[in-house]
């Protein structure tokens, strides 16, 4: 189980929270019947499918769950904590659970549950499993290579397979009901009971069965919340008529002269063009990485305005669009271009010649008070981006 609320609830907490729903799943498991060897391992011999319907239910539900939450924007499905799949290991190490699993007639988790009901032959299976850890421990060095063989990462199957995550919902949707009536049949067979199919007591399954289907449904073939804010923003971005926020060169250099600690100037261009050149005292956010949680306290800043510049103006707009759904900080776009900036401050052209040099002068000397300014305070700080703490949790 993993953090919570990373950063808001702390470790401790977290710990106390895990112990209270560890309590309750074990309850849980213990009313399913899942402390008894019998039902456990009927998976194994065909007269009961329980194990299976459970862990298919559980994870059709916690999948559709994490799909509908995602599609409204109410959770950050790139935070979620994805195992690595170590392909030898897994098929090595599945192979010996299951086998201790119909020898023993428990797996870890159930062997808890069964213990604390006072069963013994779960006790003496909890002995085995860590008498097994510590064999692995020991042994480690010898098995290594072939634990670490094959390290596909944090590969998740809907991307392995090249198709949207709402259509392998799909998929496995279909498959765990096909699986429930095929097991059903199986279950008939091995306890030679007649398999007899009534609609009136199916009924109300099927009322259950339609509440995933129609959140499938909802996910698959309606705008998600990310498209429905993209849409808006490029209805305003045709919109001659909305209005921005607008800051001259002249008005950024006096104010970051006097105030630059109450001014966020993001850079929107790559990483490599920021490098090259960039105006004094900017930080680098590429207008494609914008809405990345590690940026977002930026756009939660009160207390500071966020100065948008790119290689072009279009691009300044669309940030100042998206920062409208990212925090209720003060905001603007800067008239000119990195380009712009660079001819009429670095290289004092302008597009109409002055009267006196004293314009072109102060830039210059402002400019260059600026590059001295950032590298002042690079040597005592860097930009800050906001640590992304994955939530880590489930069976490794």
């Amino acid at each position: 189980m993993g953090p919570l609320v990373p950063e808001i609830i702390s470790n401790e907490l977290n710990l106390i929270v895990a112990f209270i729903v560890g309590i309750g799943f074990g309850y849980v498991l213990e009313q399913a019947g899942f402390s008894s060897t019998k039902k456990l391992v009927g998976l194994f011999y065909g007269y009961d499918f329980t194990v299976l319907r459970v862990f298919f239910t559980a994870g059709v539900t916690a999948m559709i769950g994490v799909l509908f939450l995602s599609h409204f924007n109410l959770l950050n499905i790139d935070l979620i904590y994805v195992n690595p799949t170590f392909l030898w290991s897994a098929l090595f190490g599945g192979g010996i659970m299951g086998l201790g699993f119909v020898i023993g007639g428990f797996c870890p988790g159930t062997s808890v549950c069964a213990a604390a009901a006072g069963k013994l032959d779960a006790m003496v299976f909890i002995i085995g499993s860590v008498l097994g850890v510590l064999a692995f421990s020991e042994t480690y060095p010898l098995v290594k290579d072939l634990y670490l063989a094959e390290n596909w990462g944090a590969i998740r199957f809907d991307k392995f397979l090249g198709i949207s995550p709402e259509l392998f919902a799909v998929i496995i949707t279909v498959i765990a009901v096909g699986a429930f009536v095929a097991v059903r049949f199986v279950e008939s067979k091995v306890n030679k009971v007649e398999f007899k199919f009534s609609f009136g007591k199916a009924k109300n399954k099927f009322a259950f069965a339609a509440i995933p289907v129609l959140i499938l449904f909802i996910t698959a073939f309606t705008p998600s919340s990310k498209e429905l804010i993209d849409n808006e923003i490029e209805n305003n971005l045709a919109d001659g008529n909305y209005i921005y926020n607008k800051c001259s060169s002249d008005k950024l250099l006096s104010e970051l002269s006097a105030n630059h600690n109450k001014i966020n100037l993001i850079d929107l261009r790559s990483p490599e063009e920021f490098k090259k050149e960039h105006i004094p005292l900017a930080i680098n956010i590429p207008l494609k990485d914008l809405r990345n949680y590690e940026w977002l306290e930026y756009f939660k800043q009160t207390f500071k305005t966020n100065v948008f510049y790119s290689d072009n103006v279009e691009n300044a707009k669309r940030a100042y669009l998206i920062s409208n759904y990212l925090g209720e900080s003060e905001k603007c776009i800067l008239t000119e271009t990195m380009e712009g900036y660079k001819n009429l401050i670095m290289e004092g052209h302008s597009p109409v010649p002055p009267d006196n040099v004293s314009p072109h002068r102060w830039r210059e000397d402002t400019n260059q008070k600026l590059i001295a300014k950032e590298k002042f305070l690079s040597k005592f700080s860097t930009t800050v981006k906001k640590k992304v703490m994955v939530a880590k949790g489930g069976c490794s």
